[in-house]
């Protein structure tokens, strides 16, 4: 087989950043090996999309298959890293779309729901990386993608252990560059700032607006746009780099 092979993680909606990843990976003549937790996005605010996974699965057609999973099981990164590679005999990128947040202010913290964030935003995303430089045997052209959301930019206070564990995220990336660039995968995470995927209320998507200076947020065919440009040949000699993708978003004003 001489199709690449890309294992997304966070697939669930079809307005959510994962599905636009699929997409634009797929349109690049990608497999795509699909996983996500409906039942997260379910029980948030924003609500889910019960009719999501079928419909995207069956827009792409035999390019994708989906498997849930949860990735608060210590398992489940190794096995949908093996299914993968059993499933198309080879695996030549991870894109990590996935992310655990609720609200965590000072004053009302949790210990489980800390955990619960450090566990799937950082440890299944440290499990990922271990499985997949395993796994790897092309010797070049792998690809690990991480999701951040700028939290070394400024402060999240509402947010204080998702904020905590993505900037766990973005020291992965600067930790694993250099031990798997050796194999021939390099690792990158994106920060697409804040993006429209149908969270915000209408006056808190107004306000936010106000701070773009284009005036417009971000969409998810921004983010999967730049993940294409990093999964493809010629960004083969950059790695270890967070990047900041906001369309000059002002934190502040």
């Amino acid at each position: 087989m001489t199709d690449r092979v890309v294992l997304v993680t966070g697939v669930s909606r079809r307005i959510g950043i994962g599905a636009a990843v699929a997409r634009l990976l797929a349109a690049e003549g990608y497999r795509l090996f699909l996983t996500g937790l409906p039942a997260y996005d379910d029980a948030q605010p924003y609500g889910g999309d019960p009719d999501g996974v079928p419909a995207l699965t069956a827009e792409l057609g035999d390019a994708a298959v989906h498997v849930p999973a949860d990735l608060l099981d210590p398992a489940a990164p190794g096995a949908l890293v093996a299914e993968a590679v059993r499933r198309y005999g080879r695996l030549d990128a991870v894109v990590a779309v996935h992310a655990y947040s609720t609200q965590t202010p000072l004053g009302s913290l949790d210990a489980a729901e800390i955990d619960r964030h450090l566990l799937v935003n950082v440890r299944a995303t440290l499990l990922l990386a271990e499985a997949f430089g395993a796994a790897f045997s092309a010797g070049t052209g792998g690809r690990l993608v991480l999701f951040s959301s700028g939290q070394r930019l400024g402060p999240m206070p509402t947010e204080l252990a998702y904020a905590a564990s993505k900037a766990g995220v973005e020291n992965l990336t600067v930790q694993l560059a250099p031990v798997l660039m050796p194999r021939g995968i390099t690792v990158n995470c994106l920060n697409p700032g804040p993006t429209d995927t149908g969270y915000a209320p209408p006056e808190a998507h107004a306000a936010v607006a106000e701070l773009f200076p284009g005036g417009r947020w971000g969409t998810p065919e921004d983010a999967a746009r730049l993940v294409r440009f990093l999964c493809a040949p010629e960004a083969g000699w950059i790695t270890g780099q967070v990047i900041d993708s906001e369309g000059g978003f002002h934190r502040y004003r």
